[in-house]
């Protein structure tokens, strides 16, 4: 790699916003290395993050990879390669920390699956809250062909996603499954021709943030605790969460439109 080229490629943030009214798109910008995660487009998706959390006006993300060949092929394995005992678990936590905040985020994330989708790729789009997959779309965990296993969250989401017995044959045998199949399995929620793919994404975001942005934001959370609580302790907070919405506008305005039969206008209060 020229001098150059590497110049070129550190004035180009490795992740893009993209508004579209209430709703912004976040892609992974290293087509050339088919958007493989290294520790700074790591950091910077985390930054942007921060940056989103921060504007209230903003109401739902679609998560996404440049190019029509990956979402993220991976992790940057030039640089995983240089890992020390201590700064591997150092990297792992770093990506973890930022996956989880993606996975516990205020507001719908939508993985817009574009191609590969493979290691720290899956990773991430498993970290968001509904994963669309294009046709041509690949996915997979192969860590184990590299002597690792994942480390950006794949052994936590995977068998809670698809069940332990699916996610171990993935996880243990490195291979790749095609969009389809993903479907079946229950990784992806659905596949579409990728020319339809943004839109279709952007569709069902549409739909999701038309409902109360409260509610929207307690369900996020109340299912996000209840995976890892005691039926009692889930059903607790659901309750407590259910009742804290008794106590917004929204609820008033959203049961009014419904007793008046016309749309709800919803404020996020």
């Amino acid at each position: 790699m020229t001098l150059q080229h590497d110049l070129h490629n550190m004035s180009e943030p490795l992740v893009l916003t993209e508004a579209r009214g209430p709703i912004t798109v976040v892609s992974v910008n290293r087509p050339d290395k088919l958007n493989a995660l290294n520790a700074e487009t790591v950091a910077q998706l985390g930054r942007v993050f921060t940056d989103i959390d921060a504007d209230d006006s903003i109401r739902g993300v679609i998560l996404t990879g440049r190019g029509e060949k990956a979402f993220v092929a991976g992790a940057d394995i030039a640089e995983l390669a240089q890992m020390t005992p201590r700064s591997g678990v150092e990297v792992s936590r770093a990506g973890q920390g930022v996956f989880r905040r993606i996975e516990r985020f205020r507001c719908p994330v939508i993985a817009a699956v574009n191609g590969f989708a493979l290691g720290g790729g899956l990773e991430l789009a498993m970290a968001c809250h509904i994963r669309i997959a294009s046709e041509n779309a690949k996915l997979g965990l192969p860590e184990v062909k590299l002597g690792i296993i994942p480390g950006y969250g794949g052994t936590v989401r995977l068998p809670r996603l698809v069940g332990r017995g699916r996610a171990l044959e993935l996880m243990l045998s490195g291979a790749m499954i095609d969009a389809q199949e993903a479907h079946r399995i229950g990784l992806v929620n659905r596949v579409v021709p990728q020319a339809e793919l943004m839109n279709v994404a952007e569709t069902l975001l549409k739909e999701i943030i038309a409902n109360g942005p409260v509610a929207i934001e307690l369900a996020i959370e109340a299912v996000d605790h209840g995976y890892h609580a005691t039926t009692e302790d889930a059903l607790q907070l659901e309750a407590n969460l259910f009742g804290l919405l008794a106590s917004t506008a929204d609820m008033r305005e959203g049961m009014q439109a419904f007793l008046e039969k016309r749309k709800a206008n919803f404020t996020g209060q």
